[in-house]
């Protein structure tokens, strides 16, 4: 299938998530069982979920956030602003990428630091834009989308966390980047792959601080939905497995095993694999997949369903608890070196 998070089907079925590392060490497919005496746990944080969800309902009021628009613009205004309150250093990429169109399209990536001197770096980021077509509805497919959740929901959760962390503090010389990338949903299959993504790309070529380097990257993408799952998404498995481990084993430590199945899925194309091929950052996805491997996406993907009605605060707090929970944990472990 031709399109931005395209299924590519294995032929014995969904990879199995086993892998070695460079050391040759086997990852598992679940939650690792440990036999000597078990570590502190890490303390997080709590995550507000009533906060992440007016953050989605703020971007959404403005209406799509398409290229051009007045509410790209306003929308951009509004996460910087709320980037300043909670990040030490907030950087403004403002530039134009050509659609597969031939269109130049305005694109604006915001990148908000945390610790900026910290030798250590987690990358954390979402596109927040919206589809300027409706293409898998019935009905007014010339149309844009609101992208609660595919823009939305990635958006609120990562302010949140920005906040979480600035009340608490974070230790150690670990530092948190938090990007919010533009113009990723301007594609179409016939367009070809790199139609999509179009501002991740644009990062990834031309970084905020010349020549950035992340230890691992998390990607967040449709967060937010009522039932949603996060299996193992194939490309993280294959790019970044031991990453991938980490954050699923936080979300099981945090409670949310439900949500963040050890079970495998299928590839998906995203902003996570230009972060990976063109900046060497190992950078796994955080994406609701449904079981069907014919029809991955949830059924609000790229309709007029992606509103806020379909957002849940629990989804919410399950995404933005983890990943506290693995930042901390990450943090930790960096201050034991």
């Amino acid at each position: 299938m031709q399109y931005i998070k395209r299924a590519f089907f294995l032929g014995i079925g969904v990879m199995a998530i086993a892998a070695c590392n460079n050391s040759g060490e086997q990852k598992n497919t679940g939650a690792a069982t440990d036999t000597t005496t078990a570590a502190k746990p890490v303390s997080a944080p709590v995550f507000n979920a009533d906060s992440a969800y007016s953050y989605v309902a703020t971007q959404v009021a403005l209406g799509p956030r398409t290229p051009g628009s007045d509410a790209q613009t306003k929308c951009a205004a509004w996460m910087q602003q709320k980037l300043k309150a909670v990040c030490d250093t907030v950087y403004r990429q403002d530039t134009h990428v050509t659609g597969g169109d031939g269109k130049s399209l305005p694109c604006i990536n915001l990148i908000g630091a945390i610790n900026p001197k910290a030798t250590h770096r987690i990358l954390l980021l979402t596109h927040w834009d919206s589809r300027p077509w409706a293409d898998r509805d019935t009905k007014d497919k010339d149309k844009p989308v609101l992208a609660a959740d595919d823009g939305g929901s990635g958006v609120g959760v990562l302010l949140e966390l920005a906040n979480e962390i600035k009340a608490k503090g974070l230790s150690g010389s670990l530092g948190i980047d938090i990007l919010f990338t533009d113009v990723e949903d301007y594609g179409r299959s016939d367009w070809g792959e790199d139609s999509y993504c179009l501002g991740t790309q644009y990062w990834a070529k031309h970084p905020h601080v010349p020549g950035y380097k992340a230890d691992m990257g998390v990607l967040l993408d449709m967060v937010g939905a009522r039932g949603a799952q996060f299996p193992l998404e194939g490309l993280s498995s294959q790019y970044a497995p031991v990453v991938q481990q980490k954050v699923w084993q936080a979300a099981a430590t945090a409670g949310y095993s439900s949500y963040f199945p050890f079970t495998s899925s299928v590839d998906i194309t995203d902003d996570h694999v230009p972060v990976n091929r063109l900046t060497g950052i190992k950078t796994v996805d955080i994406i609701n997949l449904t079981p069907d491997n014919e029809n991955p996406f949830a059924a609000h993907w790229h309709t007029h369903q992606d509103v806020m009605a379909i957002i849940d605060k629990n989804t919410l707090k399950a995404v933005g608890q983890t990943l506290l929970q693995f930042v901390y944990e990450q943090a930790a472990a960096d201050n034991v070196q």
